[in-house]
């Protein structure tokens, strides 16, 4: 069983920072990239950020580039995802998730996911 867990959501005003972590434990995989997606209310989940386990290549969505950022510990087998410059049309559930297929954003082939922290940023 793979497991993984968000922290560092919360409620920031706009301009302000947060840094997600997702931590991933339980059985080992060999995972080819680990990603950030986001869900607001009544939209679909999107695609934020991703980051290929092995090479450390990322991929971005549009609306993200140069405020947000994807590194990794794999001493710690962590993912975090540095958010600056909120906009409050960032407010949202914030998922973490792990693909063995060869995907950057592909929704649909990320296997596993963790249970979501929310993120508020107000205006």
């Amino acid at each position: 069983q793979v497991q993984l867990v968000e922290s560092g959501g919360g409620l920031v005003q706009a301009g302000g920072s947060l840094r997600l972590s997702c931590a991933a434990s339980g059985r080992t995989f060999s995972r080819y990239a680990m990603g950030w997606f986001r869900q607001a209310p009544g939209k679909a989940r999107e695609f934020v950020a991703s980051m290929t386990w092995s090479e450390g290549r990322t991929a971005y969505t549009d609306s993200v580039k140069g405020r947000f950022t994807i590194s990794r510990d794999n001493a710690k087998k962590t993912v975090y995802l540095q958010m600056n410059s909120l906009k409050p049309e960032d407010t949202a559930v914030y998922y973490c998730a792990a693909t063995t297929i060869a995907t950057i954003d592909r929704i649909e082939l990320y296997q596993y996911w963790g249970q979501g922290t929310q993120v508020t940023v107000s205006s």
